[in-house]
């Protein structure tokens, strides 16, 4: 991965997270952990299933209350501002859902133009289909743009669905499990995809994955969620090199060769 031509700045968190905790009933999912997301940075979230990988970034997306501790986003703390001040924060994240969350009834076209029409108002036609093709090209599918969602490959679904995060220009990205139940080739091309976005959008992401190969490609830096907390945090090499039973166990069960 070639980051010389991208700039990380250590001095500027875009996220800056302080004793998060969250609980469902008893069960409790984040136990007071720390974050912080640099601008520019691809972090990965790394962590099993269940571990509140995903209950984070809808808590950083405002999606989800925290219980108890501070979540700063783009200087402004989430846990206490209005929700006219929420929605338009909002605008400058892009949460790409694991399921792509397209609208079946609308073609790959009127899927970007939703998101348009409904937040950028004033836009005129010929903006709006200059933006769609725009990202349409960014993601490589401009060919599909006439096309229904049902006609489109796991894959293409997934670069779309990325696509319709991109046209409102958000600061921040956020990934959940965006490599999940695609072929080993597919996820190269979303892992690529993830890097260009941050390189040609200047993007901040958190990437939410237990793929170790998206972690390894996409990530300049990992953390790794254990137990409510995170344990390591570091590039991958870093994270992985521990005697750490629990970490090794998850390197050896996820990783594919």
């Amino acid at each position: 991965m070639d980051n010389e031509k991208h700039v990380i700045d250590y001095n500027n968190a875009v996220v800056s997270i302080r004793g998060l905790q969250k609980s469902f009933g008893d069960y409790h999912v984040l136990r007071g952990i720390d974050l912080d997301l640099y601008k520019g940075e691809n972090l990965v979230v790394l962590g099993r299933s269940g571990t509140g990988k995903s209950v984070l970034i809808k808590v950083i997306s405002g999606l989800l209350q925290a219980d108890s501790g501070s979540v700063k986003v783009l200087g402004k703390d989430i846990t206490n501002i209005s929700s006219l001040e929420l929605q338009e924060l909002r605008k400058s994240i892009g949460f790409s859902f694991q399921n792509s969350a397209l609208y079946d009834s609308m073609t790959v076209r009127k899927n970007l133009e939703f998101p348009l029409v409904r937040n950028r108002k004033n836009l005129r036609r010929k903006e709006i289909n200059e933006l769609v093709e725009r990202v349409l090209d960014a993601v490589g599918l401009k060919q599909t743009i006439n096309q229904m969602p049902a006609e489109l490959s796991g894959g293409q679904r997934k670069r779309i669905g990325i696509a319709r995060t991109l046209i409102l220009r958000p600061e921040i990205m956020l990934y959940d499990e965006p490599t999940a139940g695609l072929d080993p080739i597919t996820s190269i091309e979303i892992n690529n995809l993830i890097n260009r976005v941050q390189e040609n959008f200047n993007t901040s992401s958190i990437i939410i994955t237990h793929d170790l190969t998206c972690a390894k490609s996409t990530g300049n830096r990992v953390a790794m969620l254990l137990d409510g907390q995170f344990q390591r945090q570091g590039t991958f090499d870093e994270v992985f090199n521990t005697d750490d039973e629990r970490v090794k166990q998850f390197y050896n069960y996820n990783f594919i060769h």
